[in-house]
């Protein structure tokens, strides 16, 4: 059997499968499980499955792509986002961020600064910037998803409706001229709504990909933040609606960056 062939038979048997494990893969095309492994990897990394722990599974087609695969689309963009998030805020600062592509990366542009106090409901928000540089960060408490490590439900908003931030930052699932910010997930887009409430200075960051996207559930409208940050500019219907509100559209590495 070849390597395009096994290729096809395993999608073939996931796609029968729902979810099948590595060593049952493995007997049913008579192979090792190190070919197996080594024939997975591909397609894992372009997103036709979902690892998962000794096992492989669909991935989900709810709108949104695994986190995993989120972090690697469009990543230079949303490196240049948190780049410039990140220097706009100070050492000692506050900082609620949701769980997200985008401000997973922030996170990691925010390895550099000292003693801030993090907010967050995402697992790996707080893996990164926990227990360096003096920092204190405080995770919400909740069911976590499988998907992305983040904490949902009512523990979770509760949480962190005690605290006001200085800074507080969304991603987004999806920017609509008429619907505003949205996202694919009920849950999301409350957490999403409830980080915007606590926070002095208000951002949403979003890679150029979101624009003209129709997402599930409504987030807040443009007039319910201060402050958008992408690196592209959006269509004329969204950066019109966003200048409506009075709202900031900042475009990372254009002339034209600030108050559209």
């Amino acid at each position: 059997m070849n390597h395009s062939k096994r290729h096809s038979d395993i999608l073939r048997l996931v796609q029968e499968e729902g979810t099948i494990t590595i060593a049952s893969l493995a007997d049913r095309l008579g192979v090792s499980l190190e070919t197996i492994r080594r024939d997975v990897k591909p397609l894992t990394s372009d997103g036709s499955v979902l690892k998962m722990h000794g096992a492989i599974g669909l991935p989900t087609f709810s709108g949104e792509a695994p986190f995993e695969k989120r972090m690697r689309e469009n990543s230079e963009a949303k490196r240049a986002i948190a780049k410039h998030v990140a220097a706009t805020i100070q050492d000692g600062d506050s900082v609620m961020m949701d769980t997200g592509a985008t401000t997973s990366f922030l996170a990691r542009e925010l390895l550099g600064h000292r003693r801030l106090t993090v907010i967050t409901n995402s697992s790996d928000i707080a893996r990164t910037l926990a227990t360096v540089n003096g920092n204190r960060v405080y995770m919400a408490g909740g069911e976590l998803r499988n998907d992305s490590g983040a904490a949902f439900g009512v523990s979770a908003i509760e949480f962190v409706s005690r605290f006001s931030v200085a800074h507080a930052v969304i991603s987004a699932g999806a920017v609509d001229a008429v619907g505003g910010i949205m996202d694919y997930n009920l849950e999301e887009a409350e957490f999403a709504r409830m980080v915007l409430a606590r926070g002095a200075r208000t951002l949403v960051v979003t890679d150029h990909s979101k624009f003209g996207r129709q997402g599930l559930v409504h987030v807040c409208s443009f007039s319910g933040f201060g402050e958008l940050v992408t690196d592209q500019a959006p269509p004329p219907d969204i950066a019109t609606a966003i200048s409506e509100a009075g709202a900031r559209l900042t475009v990372v590495g254009d002339v034209a960056e600030g108050i559209v």
